[in-house]
């Protein structure tokens, strides 16, 4: 009998140990923590193109005309008329920040210029632009996918396959046309509407300050001079593509 007693108090503490046991282990499952991947997070990337179709308007209103000998027809009775041009543009933007941003377009023109006043429809020539423009801007971003922004900066324009018109037109020929190159200023404010991550639509209007000074030739013999009052506004719109 007493063997028979001994025994079972051992099963009975036996499976009061493996009782605990199961209830140590089961809890200790409950308290492992569960671990997850981490999101991958994409570099941020600070670079930005854009393609637009730019067309160029200038405002030659004030432009002077100096006829050597002529004063009929050196200013106020004369003036210079300035053609305005569509042409294909490339931008690239380095954001220095999320907000700050240098941008820098790339693009040539061509331009007809002719005579107003006393001088109008005399032909004087064409002329080629190379205007890069570099600006600092501010982009706004709390706006979700419309993202605005404004800046400023500075314009080097080099004019280049300057053509004087070399016809008679109104009994005047001109010959010997040159323009000067010239810094001038800039403005300018736009926006992206970024339909993804990467792509977007963009517009542009850019202001320019373009006063060269010019010179040519009129009949061979009169000296002509003055300064062009360029003076163009910019306008733009094509795709952003942000790295």
């Amino acid at each position: 009998m007493n063997t028979i007693l001994k025994l079972s108090s051992s099963l009975l503490v036996l499976a009061a140990v493996c009782g605990a046991m199961s209830s140590a282990q089961a809890a200790d499952l409950q308290a492992a923590p569960v671990y997850t991947k981490a999101p991958v997070v994409e570099a941020w990337n600070p670079w930005m193109i854009r393609v637009r179709a730019l067309g160029v308007l200038p405002d030659a209103g004030g432009s002077t005309v100096n006829v050597t000998g002529v004063p009929a027809l050196s200013s106020p009775n004369s003036g210079l008329s300035i053609s305005n041009s569509v042409v294909p543009e490339l931008d690239i933007s380095y954001f220095f920040t999320k907000n700050i941003a240098a941008e820098l377009i790339l693009g040539v023109t061509r331009h007809s210029i002719s005579g107003t006043g006393t001088l109008n429809g005399l032909n004087i020539g064409k002329s080629w632009l190379l205007p890069p423009t570099l600006t600092l801007q501010y982009h706004f971003t709390d706006f979700g996918a419309f993202k605005p922004y404004v800046g400023a900066g500075v314009n080097y324009t080099v004019f280049y396959n300057q053509n004087a018109a070399n016809q008679v037109s109104n009994g005047l020929a001109v010959t010997n046309l040159h323009i000067s190159n010239q810094w001038g200023a800039a403005v300018q404010f736009g926006f992206d509407y970024m339909l993804d991550r990467h792509w977007g639509l963009n517009v542009d209007v850019k202001k320019l300050w373009l006063q060269p000074n010019y010179s040519a030739t009129v009949n061979g013999a009169i000296p002509v001079s003055g300064r062009a009052n360029i003076d163009p506004w910019l306008v733009g719109a094509g795709v952003t593509y942000k790295f």
